[in-house]
């Protein structure tokens, strides 16, 4: 039975939301008293300078529609972020004094661009940066001179197909990017270039049907060993090359299942922090260069996120599980024990419900994983089926408090990890390329028929949810298989696959070519047959859509031509707009968007 539909400031649900949270944890290679974190502290998500050894936060950023990340330069002179249109992700790299003080273009004088790829080398001499603009990728190499400014600006490179990087060895005389230039995939090969000249120095590629993906280089000076992962297995695994010698060592993990993936190396590069995932379920392992020898860590369970070593040895993690929101703790690198917690959320944390690892059976045979919370009582409860961004994503056991407040409210909860997420082996993930819509939702079915056969979920009260990819696949689902759901409450979507194409920032766009194996000129039938605007005729159960204005990735115009059909046709849908990018980092206006779910779900039941 649902519980009175709570929307007062005292809510539990709500006080989650503001609950201050601290993330994307980073600490100066070479000045180790200062650090940078991302913090809702001010109720927006902002850039703070971490004072190390006092615990203290400088707020550095005040951008409206907020700021989910930045990089801090490895003498902790300066913090870097991309400076933007109120979140349409279109602007240019600045950087910030770790004192404080407005921010300096260091980039005056290219176009706009978006930029989801730029890093340094360890001494901090040099950045590499990836500029997309709609002529394509255009890769950078920027001499940093300590607190003097910058020097040079230098175009190492340029291409079409979606890439990342560059990524820096120690002195930065190299740099190497992760391109899928010259195919029509998702497959990606290393290039390595000198980062002085641009003269291409060599490539590794595991063949078209493969892809090598980097991580990062060794941090000790004269060591050009890069970390990469390679799905030539079938799996990914780590790999280690050195781009000046050709050599090249894949791990040999073979006593491990699942996809392996590497996250750090220890400062004195004698040991790599690796995560496997089995069943989207993390386990830490101690790699020792040296002599191969592989040492499995005993940390506490719940998700890891941003892991590095700290200068003194201990490995710095976030950490959370479904019931405890995210903060920093340090593990012993020898044994993964829980030392201590470094950064942990403020506040009382309101009382919650555990989510539990489930399978299910697709309609082909493939096992699908998700995670399930219950909420208190007997079933069948009506039930909200989530599915997350990406595609190329996957969900652990996160604190999620929009999944609480469905709990609070007497709904069982059920989020999946549909064909096309990451973690699961190269044919899982690849397995929805040039037809996408389509297994997805053939899990999604799954997972309401489980629901039903496992008396949780009431037949006819299953409602859908996700945002981005997640609410693509909402649309998608209610037009292609209408009789299964109650409502669908998207967020952040897309409606016509061929429009979002169009409007979208050219790193999307390079994605969805290696995605789809063409443009929509190319593949008209494919886009067609993908975007929910071509089912909407079907649709039966009513629809809520929450859509940013400044959203780049998945732009507006697709979802007014959706609404616009929709009304045409005489179809139950709600449409609201917010005033930022794709979603929102601040927490009232998070808020909001929940209680506008909540209400039209009670709205849809009648209660």
């Amino acid at each position: 039975m649902l519980k009175a539909l709570r929307v007062d400031a005292a809510a539990p649900w709500k006080q989650r939301y503001r609950l201050p949270i601290t993330y994307a944890v980073q600490i100066a290679a070479s000045m180790p008293t200062r650090g940078l974190a991302v913090s809702n502290t001010s109720g927006t998500y902002q850039l703070y300078a971490w004072h190390v050894s006092t615990g203290e936060f400088t707020q550095l950023t005040n951008q409206p529609a907020g700021v989910a990340w930045g990089s801090l330069s490895p003498d902790g002179a300066h913090v870097y972020y991309l400076h933007d249109r109120k979140g349409d992700e279109f602007g240019h790299i600045v950087w910030v004094p770790f004192e404080g003080g407005a921010p300096e273009d260091i980039t005056p004088d290219l176009p706009l661009y978006t930029s989801w790829s730029y890093s340094f080398s360890r001494a901090g001499n040099r950045l590499g940066l990836t500029a997309a603009t709609d002529d394509g990728f255009d890769i950078y190499c920027v001499d940093v001179q300590a607190n003097q400014g910058l020097i040079t600006l230098s175009k190492l490179y340029h291409c079409t197909g979606e890439t990342f990087g560059p990524f820096l060895p120690h002195k930065g005389e190299l740099a190497v990017i992760a391109t899928t230039e010259g195919t029509n995939t998702l497959n990606y090969h290393l290039v390595a270039f000198d980062a002085t000249s641009g003269q291409e120095i060599a490539q590794l590629s595991d063949g078209e049907e493969s892809s090598i993906e980097t991580a990062l280089f060794s941090p000790v000076e004269g060591d050009r060993r890069l970390l990469a992962t390679t799905n030539r297995t079938g799996f990914k695994r780590p790999l280690l090359w050195d781009p000046l010698s050709g050599e090249r060592s894949d791990l040999p993990l073979d006593e491990l299942q699942g996809e392996v993936f590497p996250q750090d190396w220890s400062p004195d590069g004698s040991r790599i922090l690796l995560c496997q995932f089995v069943e989207a379920v993390q386990h830490l392992y101690m790699y020792d260069v040296s002599n191969s020898s592989l040492t499995s860590l005993q940390h506490p369970g719940g998700t890891f996120g941003n892991m590095f070593f700290e200068p003194g040895g201990d490995i710095f993690a976030q950490w959370e599980n479904a019931m405890q929101p995210p903060q920093l703790i340090a593990l012993d690198s020898k044994t993964g024990a829980q030392k201590r917690v470094v950064v942990g959320a403020v506040g009382e944390v309101p009382a919650g419900h555990s989510w539990k690892s489930v399978t299910f059976t697709s309609s082909d045979g493939q096992e699908i994983q998700g995670w399930v919370g219950l909420p208190d009582g007997e079933g069948p409860f009506p039930t909200i089926l989530e599915t997350h961004g990406g595609p190329t994503a996957v969900v652990t056991e996160e604190f999620a408090p929009g999944s609480q407040a469905w709990l609070d409210h007497g709904f069982a909860y059920l989020t999946i990890n549909y064909r096309g997420s990451t973690g699961f082996g190269r044919d899982f993930e690849e397995k929805i390329r040039g037809n996408i819509g389509r297994w997805e939702l053939e899990d999604m079915v799954a997972g309401q028929r489980w629901l039903v056969e496992q008396g949780i979920a009431e037949p006819g009260h299953v409602f859908l949810t996700g945002w981005s990819y997640g609410g693509y696949l909402t649309l998608f689902a209610l037009g292609k298989r209408p009789e299964l759901w109650a409502g669908g409450m998207a967020g952040v979507a897309f409606g016509d696959y061929a429009i979002a194409y169009e409007d979208e920032a050219e790193t999307l766009r390079a994605y969805d070519r290696g995605l789809m194996g063409g443009t929509p000129q190319e593949k008209p039938g494919a886009y067609a047959a993908s975007s929910p605007i071509t089912y909407a005729g079907q649709v039966k159960a009513p629809v809520l859509i929450i859509q940013g204005r400044n959203d780049t990735r998945c732009p507006p115009r697709s979802i007014e031509i959706y609404e616009t059909k929709m009304r045409e046709l005489g179809k139950p849908i709600e449409m609201y707009w917010f005033d930022a990018g794709h979603g929102s980092l601040q927490d009232e206006q998070r808020i909001d968007h929940q209680e506008r779910m909540l209400r039209f779900a009670y709205h849809v039941l009648g209660t």
